[in-house]
């Protein structure tokens, strides 16, 4: 009787452990202890199922709150549309490490936050340390790496005191604080010319102290006139504004602007506006000066390639006072001269064509494709039909790959499928060495320099295997091949057969291919 007893203790245990089995597979971590009992199985899994991702979010819900917003590690590709329990298992006990995360081989920019510069040389806990992190909640815990601002002040002092706003980026990289390397000062109210584009930013900026620290001010300085940086030397003689006889190039250098050059013979326009006085003037301004013609004041830039009549052709005929360059020299005045830029030549620049040698020239430059382009078919194209190198007779200046040529003018006229080809199919033959190479007087008109002889070499006439007997240039179906023409006529059943009955795959020195040509034709060949 005790035995029996013991027995049925036994089977009432064994089957209560299989069903708390069947329901909790293991302990859950520390983290989660809390949720233990069945009771609370609902509060992470939809009833007698898988974890729901929207439970672990409901509880999570700083992570919660950065995927709303499309931010951190968990709005990555990576992990967005994963699974919290992918990388977040439970139930293998209190000790489990839940969180698996390895700092030395994560991936910043999954985070949303590309780490370059100085940034990229840090250690983990430089940045991601209570002290930078503003909700109270998360500063916390211990060893989290949420609750970091991407902006700068989430960990840097602002040393501009907010005098300058909050995007540090537009003056500053990540490499190093100082100096500012973004800043462009041509984007301040006051713009640096002259003399100010070296002097030393603490001569108008001197660093001070404020609230018990250095400060150097950037915004509020003052610079309607001259004085708030400059000693004034003639104790206010000549008024407040310094730049109607000054300029920023040197105080001893005169405003001349103030003197207008249109009441003279030569009105100054275009870069003559802005060249310096002397530059002309060269004795004093009462030199009298030459200024019929370009050449009075400039060099022939073209060394005597532009001559009419025994004298030098006037600079006004291509260039303007604007500038040098560009020329005036548009594709209508180009169209006049013996050489007509047309398709594609009008987006090519001057220079392309022009410059010889690291020179200018404009005569007695070959008007043939070859003396500005290399040839590259050698001499695969035969005179027949390239003439003294004209590649118009198959190219068009519009596109270098849309081709003129009739192929049918060849020995090898295109039927078929032939004609559908683009040329690089047949013409382009690769080479290791030499990457690739357009052949043409050198290609042969065999079917096997382009197909693949796939009946190893049973239909050969000497070192040529003659394709067209039985094939079209339609298809690769043996349409013209006629039984009745071969040695063996197709009679009575036979008429019914399947070629591969009679004709079987066989494989030779490695070449596996129908045996078409039999050498014998006895009937216990097929039938056994």
């Amino acid at each position: 009787m005790n035995n029996l007893f013991l027995k049925i203790i036994v089977l009432v245990l064994s089957a209560s452990a299989c069903i708390l089995a069947q329901i909790s597979p293991g302990e859950l971590t520390s983290a989660h202890k809390d949720l233990e009992g069945l009771s609370n199985c609902t509060k992470c899994h939809e009833l007698g199922e898988k974890v729901l991702k929207s439970k672990c979010l409901d509880c999570h819900s700083e992570i919660k709150s950065l995927v709303s917003l499309n931010m951190g590690y968990h709005s990555s590709s990576e992990v967005k549309n994963q699974e919290c329990t992918k990388c977040h298992p439970e139930h293998f006990g209190r000790n489990f490490r839940i969180i698996n995360f390895d700092p030395d081989g994560f991936d910043h920019n999954n985070a949303g936050y590309e780490l370059t510069g100085s940034h990229a040389k840090l250690k983990c806990d430089k940045c991601h340390q209570p002290n930078n992190i503003i909700d109270p909640e998360i500063a916390i815990r211990k060893g989290t790496y949420l609750g970091l601002s991407s902006n700068c002040s989430g960990c840097h002092e602002d040393y501009h005191r907010k005098t300058l706003g909050d995007n540090c980026a537009s003056c500053h990289n990540t490499e190093k604080f100082n100096p500012a390397i973004k800043f462009n000062h041509d984007k301040a109210k006051f713009k640096l010319t002259g003399k100010h584009q070296t002097i030393n930013c603490l001569k108008c900026h001197p660093r001070n102290k404020l609230d018990g620290g250095e400060f150097q001010k950037f915004t509020g300085i003052q610079f309607t006139n001259c004085f708030p940086c400059h000693q004034d030397k003639h104790n206010g003689r000549f008024g407040l504004d310094c730049k109607t006889c000054h300029v920023t190039s040197g105080f001893t250098q005169i405003n001349k602007s103030q003197f207008d050059h249109n009441k003279t013979e030569y009105p100054l326009i275009g870069k003559h506006k802005i060249v310096s006085c002397n530059k002309c003037h060269q004795t004093g301004l009462k030199q009298k000066l030459r200024y019929d013609k370009c050449i009075d004041c400039h060099s022939d830039y073209h060394e005597l390639q532009f001559i009419t009549e025994g004298q030098i052709t006037d600079c006004v005929n291509c260039h303007t006072v604007k500038d040098f360059r560009p020329s005036i020299i548009d594709e209508e005045k180009h169209s006049k001269f013996k050489f007509v830029t047309d398709g594609a030549h009008l987006a090519i620049p001057c220079q392309n064509c022009h410059i010889k040698e690291k020179k200018w020239r404009f005569v007695n430059l070959g008007r043939d494709c070859i003396s500005c382009h290399k040839d590259v078919h050698g001499n695969e194209i035969i005179e027949k039909y390239s003439g003294n190198k004209e590649c118009i007779k198959c190219h068009q200046t519009e596109s270098w790959s849309t081709i003129n040529f009739d192929h049918n003018r060849t020995e090898f006229e295109l039927f078929g499928k032939h004609k559908k080809q683009k040329c690089k199919a047949c013409h382009y033959q690769q080479k290791i060495a030499s990457g690739g190479e357009l052949l043409f007087k050198s290609l042969g008109k065999n079917c096997e320099v382009c197909h693949i002889d796939v009946h190893a070499g049973q239909f050969k006439e000497g070192e040529i295997s003659v394709c067209t007997r039985c094939h079209s240039y339609d298809d690769w179906k043996p349409d013209k091949f006629d039984h009745e023409k071969t040695r063996f006529k197709l009679k009575g059943a036979h008429e019914k057969l399947k070629c591969n009955q009679c004709h079987r795959v066989i494989e030779l020195a490695d070449i596996k291919f129908i045996k078409y040509i039999l050498e014998d034709f006895k009937c216990s060949d097929c039938h056994k």
